[in-house]
């Protein structure tokens, strides 16, 4: 299973690519794997204020509805409209083509910023190696 080692992790199985003030976000393969076939994804809006470990969306799947959660406190800047034509590409490219959203750090925040929970990738190899 793929755990990019660029990318932080939360423990709800969400992940994060920062770039300057600008972080997207995504779940991980493990959770995409969890769900099953992803059938439908609803997520924030464009301008929606999204903050650290809060709901703020929803992954639907053949199995079950999960809350999508962000990772950072931020504002929503880009959604992944092609979410909602196909959103088979969650399991097909999570890392990838099935990123969720982008948002708009706190001015002044970056890589160096962020919330202390936190997972880098061999924490959060550990932390799904039983659960696999």
């Amino acid at each position: 299973m793929s755990v990019p080692a660029e990318l932080r992790y939360t423990a709800e199985h969400e992940w994060l690519a920062v770039d300057g003030p600008t972080a997207t976000v995504g779940i991980t393969e493990f959770a995409a794997r969890s769900l099953g076939d992803v059938v439908y994804v609803s997520l924030p809006s464009e301008g929606a204020p999204v903050t650290s470990e809060e709901p703020c969306g929803e992954v639907e799947s053949t199995k079950s509805v999960s809350d999508l959660y962000s990772p950072v406190d931020g504002e929503v800047t880009d959604v992944n409209a092609d979410l909602e034509d196909d959103p088979g590409l969650v399991n097909a490219d999570p890392y990838g083509a099935g990123w969720m959203f982008k948002v708009q750090l706190a001015a002044g925040a970056g890589a160096d910023d962020l919330p202390p929970g936190l997972l880098s990738a061999a924490e959060y190899e550990e932390l799904i190696k039983d659960s696999d």
